[in-house]
């Protein structure tokens, strides 16, 4: 684990506690900090409240604000619009992911070494 790792944060958006729980378990164990939102609103909440992660790992399908509507809501803040953003659906196949606004795409399922990777560009 080197320094630079462990002072990277990574945003988990996910209305499945069992997956954002997984997620956030092998993200400390890499020596990054998570925090877990549940839903695209939950995680506009910590955002304006501060939080500023290396990236947001973001579950597309959700209930209160999925993942399209957070992304539209997070390109119109200034200070928010820059935080990288990886999808991570089920929902999504690799055809449409050109649709989808987002700076990388995890189809679900994928290992956890397709994880490691994908968060290593953008917090390393």
């Amino acid at each position: 684990m080197s320094m630079s790792t462990t002072r990277c944060q990574v945003l988990v958006v996910d209305d499945d506690l069992s997956i954002s729980a997984v997620l956030a378990e092998f993200l400390e164990d890499e020596g990054y900090a998570v925090e877990v939102a549940k839903h695209g609103l939950d995680a506009l909440a910590q955002l304006r409240n501060g939080l500023r992660p290396c990236l947001i790992l973001l579950d597309w399908k959700m209930p209160v604000m999925g993942g399209a509507q957070f992304r539209v809501e997070q390109q119109r803040d200034n200070e928010l619009a820059a935080i990288p953003v990886a999808v991570i659906s089920a929902h999504i196949t690799q055809d449409a992911t050109e649709h989808v606004d987002a700076d990388a795409f995890l189809p679900k399922p994928f290992t956890l070494d397709q994880l490691s990777a994908t968060v290593a560009r953008f917090c390393l």
